[in-house]
């Protein structure tokens, strides 16, 4: 009966038929050129040609590459028009002339050859290249950005027709509010449709009338949401900072910071969000350059001192007193960063870094770390830096300028930039980086916004925002900050010209098949392949991805791979070619890791979790799990979807738990299993035997179970790998190292240092360890018959598979001669009897000879038996030095006398 037979008989199979089907995605594999975007038509043309024309030579199989071969050692008959490895590589550098492409070519070759004989035809070339033409057409396709294609555009009347300065949001309380400070000094509170809810303008001395000073006027530099108080910071250019209380719909001023040494030009602020009640930071650069930092370190108790007093208004906090609320802040100033006023600041909790830029050609960008104990780096670019933003998770620092040019930096390299984008008209009032789409908002002065692809470093779309102030021959005004990017739903960039406000709804990124994080559930397994320099991961929800190393872009993409079941293990065949994956409802399918085709579904054991899931020989696989058996499947034959398990393993199912780890030691021919019990059993892969049982003490109450077996490969290659652990094991957060050669041998654990550093390890004395660290040694029990009638046939059956293994083992090392013990004075292990070499009887010579100290003493022994009567024993030398020291204090007092 053929195996689809058996299939539709079987109702185990019915899990693979009743799955969601799987589907694939694929991304742009490299952003630099490769070798199959370099070819056109008339290549197509020349390399058909080639593959028709193209004979295998007889006996064509010695002209396929040594290192490919090791992967196919019994190749399939070559039919006429295929190619080996050698012939491909020639037939491509005769078609381009050039050995340039020749390091890509064994690459391309392998993924054209997704039946893994060591052929590549017409047909799985041309399939090949309309996969990636396919891909090609998906990357290049324009992702929409905005929801519309115009803003909506607001008229802030209360700003008086001076420009908005800052936009900010408030999301708590709830609902979501914006708050737009203007050049002015008026605060507009919007609901999240743009609607003015409400507007409060900053009372300030130089508008004080009852006063017969001079009056100035005064502007706002900047302002800042704090969202752990409730509070918006406003800097004017009168050396102040107003703190407003936004917790309710009532905004008032509370705090009045005032006579500033310099003028705060930009603010940002930081705290903890998981803590809010930790200290938080103000910052600000001023106009000389220098950055203040202000802080708060009780910022629930209180920002500021606050005695009791009978006036209304804010509490007005000079500067010069701020010694006097040293309980709740702490100020410092660091002078000179910047040569020219400050235009931005950011700070980064992470590496406490500190980001400043200026319009200065020599200190356009400066990061430095808080304390400026580390290296600052200093970005000198022409006529300086009117705006910036950076991206941590990206790496990447974005500059606008004077010069019209948008600038991509890496943060640690500042002689030149990674790319310079070249298409705005005017100066760059402000840029921010969009992490969700992977994308840079650029904004002129000619309120021209565009947006650019980080990858492919292109203009992905250019917006011309029609605000009414936009007229021609007519200079716009802008304030200092026009943009603010809401990154975090309802997610919406908020331009700014004039006294106008626009907003544009953006695509969040989360739902498109153009989304760039790795799953959308969590991780549950990784791997690395070495062959094509690929990690592949997969998570709960049967996601499978593969990342290219060297780019950290993502190549292709499976959803459903078991349905909807989590993937639980994943490996590699020895080819690096095919991919194995294991579900929780025992599943196991095996794909082709360069297409994402699947090639073989494995027979489920049982309906438990596949744990484990090696390469055991040549086309076939072992997998262990929740169902305590061994299964062992063959897929040499490509033709056969569907894999019928193998449960005949010769040494017998003997785990009796879970077993939840495996690791093979393919140069030894060994296996290790171990099971949720803590027994760990040692086969032989050739015969399928056990081979020794490993596992500690049974007088613990309780037996951690073991998660994680691993052999140290390059240690069993070794030829005195006999001598050495080769195994180790993780148990209850420990390691063990085993030697499974000999007597079943366990060295110290592991084990977690006591520190307050729960990632620090030390590896404790002998002596501290608990004397059930050591090997379970089983001895025969004198009672059989008492055993047998009370623990019954199955524990009976233990014993005496046991009893059997110790006679094999003892067979193998043979008789022990005890006198060797005797001869010690001390006892030792049998086992380290055997290891010690037989005595041998030293016969000396009849003659002889004498040392040059013998010979001064006037000794003289020609045959053994006088060796008796010479001084040569540790006694009779002491006496005889005994005896010249005497001599010696003797001459030495007469000498004094």
């Amino acid at each position: 009966m053929s195996v689809r037979k058996n299939m539709e008989n079987t109702a185990i199979w019915q899990v693979y038929e009743q799955e969601t089907p799987n589907s694939i995605t694929r991304f742009d594999q490299e952003q630099n050129v490769r070798l199959e975007e370099e070819l056109r038509l008339d290549h197509l043309c020349w390399l058909k040609e080639a593959f028709a024309n193209h004979m295998p030579l007889e006996g064509g199989e010695e002209g396929q590459d040594v290192g490919l071969a090791r992967f196919h050692r019994k190749e399939p008959k070559r039919q006429p028009g295929s190619m080996t490895l050698r012939e491909f590589q020639e037939a491509l550098t005769d078609m381009l002339g050039s050995e340039k492409w020749t390091s890509q070519m064994e690459l391309l070759f392998n993924k054209v050859d997704t039946s893994c004989d060591g052929y590549v035809d017409w047909d799985e070339f041309c399939t090949y290249m309309l996969l990636q033409y396919k891909e090609r057409d998906f990357v290049s396709t324009r992702r929409e950005t905005f929801l519309g294609t115009q803003p909506l555009i607001r008229l802030c009347l209360h700003n008086k027709q001076e420009v908005t300065t800052r936009i900010l949001a408030v999301p708590s309380p709830p609902p979501l509010r914006f708050v737009s400070v203007s050049k002015a000094s008026t605060l507009t509170v919007w609901d999240s449709d743009l609607r003015i809810q409400k507007s409060y303008e900053i009372a300030s001395e130089s508008n004080d009338f009852r006063s017969g000073r001079r009056r100035f006027k005064t502007w706002t530099t900047d302002a800042v949401y704090m969202p752990n108080v409730n509070k918006v910071a406003v800097a004017t250019t009168s050396r102040d900072i107003h703190f407003f209380d936004v917790s309710t719909t009532n905004c008032f001023e509370e705090f009045h910071l005032f006579a500033i040494n310099n003028v705060p030009n930009s603010l940002c602020y930081w705290c903890n969000t998981k803590s809010p009640a930790s200290p938080s930071l103000l910052l600000w650069g001023d106009d000389v350059g220098g950055v203040n930092l202000m802080w708060f370190l009780k910022p629930h108790t209180g920002m500021f001192e606050t005695p009791f007093t009978e006036e209304q208004g804010p509490q007005k906090v000079f500067i010069q007193d701020i010694k006097d609320h040293n309980r709740l802040i702490t100020y410092q100033i660091i002078p000179h960063v910047h040569q020219e006023p400050i235009s931005k600041i950011m700070y980064l909790p992470m590496g406490d870094l500190i980001i400043t830029s200026s319009g200065s050609t020599s200190t356009s960008v400066v990061i430095m770390d808080l304390n400026r104990k580390n290296k600052v780096y200093t970005w000198k670019i022409h006529k300086g830096v009117t705006c910036f933003d950076f991206s941590k998770p990206l790496n990447l620092l974005v500059t606008g300028g004077m010069d019209h040019k948008v600038r991509l930096w890496n943060q640690y390299v500042t002689s030149q930039p990674i790319v310079v984008l070249h298409e705005h008209s005017m100066i760059v009032q402000d840029v921010a980086i969009y992490e969700p789409l992977g994308q840079i908002f650029s904004y002129s002065k000619d309120a021209v916004l565009k947006v650019w692809d980080i990858s492919s470093q292109q203009c992905l779309r250019t917006l011309v925002l029609k605000f009414p102030c936009v007229q021609a021959g007519r200079v716009l005004e802008y304030g200092d900050f026009p943009f603010l990017l809401l990154k975090e739903p309802p997610c919406a960039l908020l331009v700014s010209c004039g006294d106008y406000i626009g907003m544009l709804k953006l695509e969040q990124g989360g739902n498109g098949q153009d989304m760039l994080f790795t799953h959308s559930a969590k991780l549950s397994t990784a791997i690395y392949n070495p062959f094509f320099r690929q990690v592949v991961t997969g998570c709960d929800d049967s996601t499978v991805a593969v990342w290219d190393v060297e780019t950290g872009t993502k190549c292709l993409q499976l959803n459903n791979v078991h349905g909807q079941e989590e993937i639980t293990c994943m490996s590699f065949d020895t080819t690096q070619r095919r991919l194995i994956t294991g579900a929780r409802n025992g599943t196991i399918k095996v794909w082709n890791v360069q297409n994402g085709h699947n090639l073989h579904k494995l027979e489920p054991v049982a309906e438990a979790e596949v744990t484990r899931v090696l390469c055991y020989q040549d086309h076939k696989f072992l997998a262990v799990g929740w169902s305590h058996q061994l299964a062992l499947y063959n897929t040499t034959d490509r033709r056969n979807t569907y894999v019928v398990a193998d449960l005949s393993w010769r040494g017998g199912q003997l785990h009796k738990e879970d077993i939840l780890a495996a690791d093979s030691c393919p140069v030894l021919e060994l296996l290790a299993t171990a099971s949720y019990d803590g027994e760990i059993i040692v086969w032989n892969t050739e015969t399928q035997q056990v081979l020794t049982y490993l596992k500690r003490s049974r007088d613990r109450q309780v037996q951690p179970p073991v998660d994680k077996l691993l052999f140290l490969q390059r240690r069993a290659a070794d030829t005195m790998w006999n001598n050495k652990p080769i195994l180790i094991s993780s148990e209850a957060g420990a390691l063990y190292w085993w030697r499974v050669s000999g007597s079943p041998y366990e060295q110290d654990p592991l084990l977690p240092s006591e520190s307050k550093k729960a990632d620090n390890f030390t590896i404790p004395s002998v002596s501290s360890l608990e004397s059930s660290h050591s090997v379970t040694q089983e001895t025969p029990d004198s009672n059989d018959k008492l055993l047998k009638s009370h623990l019954g046939v199955q524990v009976e059956q233990g014993l005496a598979r046991k009893m059997a293994a110790r006679q094999e083992r003892r067979c193998v090392f043979g008789e022990i001669d005890d006198n060797k013990l005797i001869r010690f004075g001390n006892m030792c292990t049998p086992f380290q009897a055997l290891a010690t070499p037989d005595m041998l009887e030293v016969q000396l010579l009849s003659a002889l000879p004498m040392s040059s100290w013998m010979l001064s003493r006037g000794l003289a022994c020609v045959r053994e038996s006088d060796l008796e009567t010479l001084p040569l024993s540790r006694q009779d030398l002491e006496c005889e030095y005994g005896e010249e020291s005497a001599r010696a204090k003797g001459k030495s007092r007469l000498f004094w006398k």
